[in-house]
This record gives C-alpha cells, structure tokens and sequence, in this order.
C-alpha cells in the first residue's frame, strides 16, 4: 500500500497509520459488497462531483466521501433522516442553499446537493484550515469538534482522537474509514476490486409547470410512475410544487415530446388532481386538519404555512391526502433504513466490530402504509408472506398504519 501512495496522487494527507490500515483490511474483507457496490454506482456520479469541485478549488479526493454516507444512492434516507448522496440533515441543507419542504426535497438532487456539499465543506475547511479535521466535523459537527479542540487543547485530528474523552466513537473512525475507501477508489484492482459501471439511465429534461400531476408525466411518456419517481427522487409528492414558476423533470430518452404534446393538449383540470378546502368562518388549521383527517402539520406545509398560522376565510388550502399505493411511486430504496445508507453515521455507535454489525444491520425495513397488506408488501418487496411473518414475529396477517416491517432476514451469514 505504501507504494501505491507514493506513485497515485492524493489531495487530503493519507497517513499510513494502522487505524486507516484496518478499513482498508476491512473493505477487501467483509465489507467488500458494500464498497464494491457503491464504487459501481458512483461511476455515472464522480464525474460530475469532481467537476463541481474543481471550479470550488475543493481537493478531488472529497468527492468519494458520498461512498461512505450513502454508497451513491440519492434516494438514501439515513435513521437519523439524514438524505440523499450526500447525506444532509435538513437544517444544513436549508443553510446551504437546498430546498426542503413538503413538494420537494433537494437533498436527493445529486447535482444541487453535491453544490451545497462544496458550500458546505469550504465553510468548514475555512473554520479548521485542516481537511481531517473538516470531514470530522461533516460527520460530527463543528461545534462539537471545535468544542474538542478547546478541552483537549490539541489541534491535530489524529491526536485529538487517540482517546475516546473528547469525541464520539463514529467521528472518530469516520475520517480513517472515508481515507481508506479513497485509496481502494483511486486503484481499486490493486486491491482485487473488480468494478462493474453501472449504467446511468438515459434521460432527457422537460419544463413542466407547477402543481403538475406526476402521473399524467407517466401516463404521456408511456412509462410506470415509478420510473418518472426514480429519475426525479427530489419531488417527495405525486405533484410538481403548487407555488408559480417552472420546474425541470427528468424523463426517459425520447419522451419528451410526448410529455410537451400532452401539456399542450390537456385543459387545466386535467393537469392536477389535488383536492382543496375553501375556509369557512371559524375555521382554524386544527379544526380544518381534525375535520379532514389530515396531520395539522401537514396540511400547513402543503400550503406554506406554520402550524400556528391563522387563516383566512375564503382561502383556497390544498388538502395534503396521498393517493394509494398502486399510484403513488415514491421510490422504494429511499424509505428504508439499510446498512449501506447509515455506515458512516450510526452503525459506529454499536459496541461490537464494525464488520459483525453492518452484517447483522443489513437488515432493510418497510414502513405499512394506508391499504397496505401483507400479500402486496411480499410482492412490493420480493419476500413471501411466510417470511415476513416469521422475520416479524407475526401470528396474524393484520397490520397496523406505521409499523416497521423487516423485510430481509435481520442476522444473515457474515460476508467472507
């Protein structure tokens, strides 16, 4: 290893010590699946990160942090709620320039997210002037690594964690597990990887107006909805926003035209399906919400308002009711919690090895929806109604709105 360090060129110091060493042994190891799959899929996406980077003035070297946080998938949704590639908290997306609110989540956008990542990491290089120290405090935080710095009166990462006393044991191995997917990233056969790219899907983008019904996009391009959901992860809704202006869809190669051909033929009631509430006197957003059956919080959000707002009689409020699972595709790898999409943030935090634990936390979960049944989850999921029981712990086949479901075997064999 160390002569390939010397002869491949690296922008973030790479020492050789034996905590960067051990994730290196470990993802030629056990965790070779997970590395493996995320270096295939990061493929369509670090041409673009690096180019984002390199007008930033960012070391290239950053863009293969994404293979940690989420393993490429822009539709990964931490347990945390940590989302997208790039694995932002909503609160530092908001700060960094990302949308977040009940129509649209931009975390999942790879292009505007891999912006605001940039953003981000130079603010953060500007407060520590020291890379490791930077992506430590991606993973923990500044203010807990400046608070580290202060009591341990240190200013190195590596000193500053020889000992547990000053941060938690995930940032800590955060930085040495992200420095070692860089050096089997840069040369992966060296270190008996064989990548396989997997292929980007072919696209092509149309301008689409607002509160825009997802499914009639489907319906003109001849394709499943979920194919229109997976293209475009970053709208949460089966609808483009209510607010006025333009919004930009990705669509299959060679369907553009035949979206474009549908909004121009369609009648405005033919665009959306939304239904509304015309406010009454007296009305309040609770009683409005308790009156519909609709989450109060909700019902504010789809009309960009706080909980607390008053409103007006007269005034037009959208009602925030999905449709039904067959005609709604949110698509399915965002909702669950896998080992892939959390290994960086909280599979650190068990007491037993790290290799035992991402085996054992594989284990991927589906959360039962309105008209949900076990049949349909087994078909959803590629399970069997057996399985899910038994996985479960299940006696009966009725299940309740919000319960997670394992839906993969919770404590497979460990990878060899």
């Amino acid at each position: 290893m160390q002569a390939d360090l010397e002869s491949t060129t690296h922008d973030i110091p790479i020492p050789t010590n034996n905590r960067v060493l051990r994730y290196v042994e470990l993802f030629q190891g056990r965790l070779r699946e997970f590395l493996t799959e995320g270096l295939s899929r990061g493929v369509q996406y670090l041409p673009m990160i690096q180019a984002t980077f390199r007008a930033e003035g960012l070391p290239l070297d950053l863009a293969y942090i994404p293979l940690i946080e989420s393993a490429f998938k822009p539709s990964a949704l931490s347990r945390a709620k940590a989302r997208g590639v790039w694995q932002f908290m909503r609160g530092t997306a908001l700060e960094n320039g990302l949308k977040a609110d009940w129509y649209l989540d931009e975390r999942a956008d790879p292009t505007k997210a891999t912006a605001a990542a940039a953003k981000y990491l130079k603010t953060l290089h500007g407060m520590f002037e020291d890379w490791h120290l930077a992506m430590a405090s991606y993973n923990g935080g500044p203010g807990r690594v400046k608070r580290a710095l202060t009591r341990s009166r240190k200013n190195d990462f590596w000193q500053l964690t020889a000992t547990s006393r000053y941060l938690p044991r995930e940032t800590r191995e955060y930085v040495p597990m992200i420095l070692a997917a860089v050096i089997i990233a840069k040369n992966p056969a060296q270190y008996g990887f064989d990548i396989v790219p997997m292929a980007p899907a072919l696209t092509e983008t149309v301008v689409v107006p607002p509160a825009l019904d997802l499914r009639r996009v489907a319906e003109w391009a001849g394709v499943p909805m979920d194919e229109i959901q997976t293209l475009n992860p970053e709208f949460r809704r089966w609808t483009t926003p209510i607010r006025e202006g333009e919004y930009t869809l990705k669509v299959p190669q060679g369907t553009a035209e035949k979206i474009r051909e549908g909004l121009a033929s369609a009648g405005p009631s033919q665009l959306n399906a939304m239904q509304t509430h015309i406010v009454k006197r007296g009305e309040t957003l609770a009683t409005i919400a308790r009156k519909l059956q609709v989450s109060r919080a909700d019902l504010a959000e789809a009309n960009y308002l706080k909980v607390t707002s008053r409103v007006t009689v007269g005034a037009r409020l959208i009602i925030p009711r999905m449709p039904s699972a067959a005609l709604l595709a949110r698509a399915s790898a965002g909702e669950l919690d896998t080992a892939a999409e959390t290994i960086a943030v909280d599979v650190l935090k068990e007491t037993t090895p790290l290799a035992a634990t991402v085996a054992e936390r594989r284990a991927a979960t589906y959360q039962v929806r309105r008209g949900d049944t076990l049949s349909a989850i087994a078909r959803k999921t590629g399970t069997t109604i057996a399985q899910l029981k038994n996985w479960n712990n299940l006696r009966s086949t009725n299940l309740k709105i919000g319960t997670r479901l394992l839906i993969e075997s919770p404590r497979p064999a460990l990878a060899q």
